[in-house]
């Protein structure tokens, strides 16, 4: 009887083992990303043009990271009717390994940027990450540098 006992215990045991998914570790983080995000400022450099936008002004733009997943919103904070009136919208799964964030965009409101993925490096330091990579749209005609930089919003 006591070796059934501690043959059910041992079973008990092994199947309340977690099992790691290969897709885990590949989202698995060296930097706390998760959370919600406001763009500040964003810096794009296209045909040695540069273009710095503060999004503390005319427009509010967030962004939210959960565990494998990302979303970005955007909008005119002056409700506008004219043609300053702007939204935009997007998100799909992300991966980051070390310093290196890549976004696939599943999903966007700008159609052809849907499907590819974007390469980031990032930093976080106290509340403020910053991001910059190569955003590239053939069939858009981008290719460019972005330079983000967004701090953590509290709850």
């Amino acid at each position: 009887m006591k070796i059934h006992i501690a043959f059910f215990a041992i079973v008990i045991m092994v199947a309340s083992c977690e099992v790691k998914n290969s897709d885990d570790e590949t989202n698995k983080t060296s930097l706390p990303i998760e959370g919600t995000w406001q763009l500040i400022s964003g810096t794009i450099i296209e045909k040695g043009d540069t273009t710095v936008t503060d999004y503390t002004k005319n427009i509010s733009f967030i962004k939210i990271i959960n565990q494998n997943h990302f979303a970005f919103l955007s909008h005119d904070i002056n409700n506008a009717r004219d043609s300053s009136k702007m939204f935009d919208a997007g998100g799909g799964k992300y991966s980051l390994k070390d310093s290196n964030y890549t976004e696939h965009l599943e999903y966007c409101k700008e159609r052809e940027w849907e499907g590819h993925d974007f390469s980031f490096t990032v930093t976080i330091k106290n509340d403020t990450l910053t991001q910059s990579g190569i955003e590239k749209v053939d069939n858009a005609g981008i290719n460019r540098l972005n330079i983000e930089k967004y701090i953590r919003l509290k709850n």
